[in-house]
């Protein structure tokens, strides 16, 4: 069974996770692999205990153990999954759709993941008393200049970013998390309010939800 290390907690206003490994539980589901879910200590990320950084030596989450294969990096994990069980495949047949899938899930990464989103996603983590209100609105004017604006062109009349589901949606459902917790206004972007939907309604999207709770989201037998 595959392990997920990653940092995930239940608050009065939702269950919180780490976006990026939220993209390797949402890839574990997709591809129906059974996993458990290790859950790291918040402070390790910043005390960085030298048994953690034997195991990712960047001192982040995700890190997956396979066997005796551990793989860290969202991106690289879900590549190794999609390579390793190509079965329901992730990633479109030629090589152009699948360059455009890896462009859709760098942008993900680069632009919001590590980008924009966690000026907004961060302060959730505290009480609403010690959040940084300025900070979170400047995260929330980023995306919507940047981001959201790129996605929406982007998704078009499409279902998906590629048409059918792949590998390069997966990094927006997180963005769906953490908007959903936001109660993000999307009114002016219905292409990408629509989309971010039909991402949520996917069943797994359930591991990651902020109305699941660390129990059921625990792993997939």
């Amino acid at each position: 069974m595959i392990v997920v290390y990653t940092t995930e907690l239940e608050y009065p206003w939702g269950t919180l996770r780490s976006t990026n490994a939220s993209k390797v539980k949402v890839m574990l589901e997709e591809k129906g692999l059974s996993y458990r879910v290790e859950r790291m200590r918040p402070g390790d990320l910043w005390k960085k205990p030298a048994e953690f950084l034997a195991k990712h030596p960047l001192g982040k989450v995700p890190y997956i153990e396979d066997g005796d294969r551990l793989i860290y990096d969202s991106t690289v994990i879900n590549e190794y999954l999609e390579d390793q069980y190509s079965v329901p495949s992730l990633m479109p047949a030629a090589p152009m759709d699948r360059a455009m899938a890896r462009m859709f899930e760098n942008y993900c990464d680069e632009a919001i993941l590590v980008g924009d989103l966690p000026g907004l996603w961060m302060p959730y983590w505290s009480p609403p008393e010690k959040r940084d209100l300025e900070r979170m609105e400047k995260s929330r004017a980023a995306l919507r200049n940047r981001a959201l604006a790129f996605i929406e062109r982007s998704i078009g009349e499409k279902a998906y970013l590629c048409g059918e589901f792949t590998l390069a949606d997966i990094g927006y459902m997180c963005l769906a998390m953490v908007l959903q917790v936001d109660a993000f206004d999307l009114g002016a972007f219905p292409k990408i309010s629509a989309y971010l939907d039909r991402l949520r309604a996917r069943p797994s999207y359930f591991a990651i939800s902020p109305a699941t709770s660390l129990v059921e989201s625990a792993g997939r037998p």
